[in-house]
């Protein structure tokens, strides 16, 4: 008989019960945000100049842009494994991770702060993160196969949450190219992702294209690693429990966002 352990409070934290205020500080846009966004973009877009100029020199093309596609296609699925971690496990005092677990447990209960938060302040994370790994890339490498390949999957990567965002948005907000790349299933699309935030929230997970997300789900890919980490570690993830008020969506935060 297998003895199930409680969930460890250090691994499994609930989110403040407290829900942003629209005009809220904490989803305005900082100085240090708009630094780190603007660093971001400029790495992403050095790596994708270098293979560009490195592909015109060397008279290769189909590489590179093969590499850019695998790139798109891996980061999607980057976004959905990185996403359900997250979701499932750790808490704010979490290390590195905390405050990424914590917007992501509160944007559960309250997912429309997502289509509030500015474009710094939402990309600045991830902006950060692509920063300190894609330039030493830049810096040592010249290959344009590769320079194509991180370049594509990092800005994807870094502009994510903001596909997130758009897919939190009404069609009748979104720019006219949004909506035709969304149903074109270029981004995830707004129906896709709204699986995501209704029971039992444990599927849907990629906010890239989306298109990793019926192939994970129904292969039970997350729950077979879901098991083996209960088995090695004893910890339960967040989709066995049943949904408290930390977990699911307020609705008359949500009534009040509608009007």
């Amino acid at each position: 008989m297998i003895r199930v352990s409680p969930p460890s409070p250090s691994l499994l934290s609930p989110v403040t019960s407290r829900p942003p205020l629209l005009n809220d500080l904490t989803l305005k846009s900082t100085w240090s945000h708009r630094a780190w966004l603007a660093g971001g973009c400029t790495t992403v877009l050095i790596s994708l100049a270098k293979s560009v100029t490195g592909a015109a020199d060397s008279h290769i093309w189909l590489e590179p842009i093969l590499a850019g596609f695998i790139g798109y296609v891996l980061a999607d699925l980057g976004s959905g494994v990185y996403h359900w971690g997250i979701d499932n496990y750790g808490g704010a005092e979490t290390p590195v991770f905390g405050s990424q677990i914590e917007a992501f447990q509160g944007h559960h209960k309250w997912p429309w702060t997502i289509t509030r938060r500015q474009f710094a302040n939402n990309l600045h994370a991830l902006a950060r993160a692509v920063t300190f790994i894609v330039l030493p890339i830049n810096l040592l490498c010249d290959d344009p196969v590769l320079l194509g390949f991180v370049g594509v999957c990092s800005g994807c990567i870094m502009f994510s949450q903001q596909f997130h965002a758009w897919a939190h948005t009404t069609k009748s907000r979104l720019p006219p190219l949004v909506v035709a790349l969304q149903d074109g299933g270029v981004l995830v699309s707004r129906s896709q992702h709204g699986a995501h935030h209704r029971p039992p929230y444990n599927n849907n997970y990629c906010i890239v294209s989306g298109v990793w997300n019926e192939i994970l789900d129904s292969s039970s890919f997350f729950e077979a690693m879901e098991m083996i980490i209960f088995f090695k570690f004893g910890v339960r993830p967040r989709s066995w429990t049943e949904p408290t008020s930390d977990w699911t969506q307020d609705s008359e935060t949500t009534s009040v966002e509608s009007k």
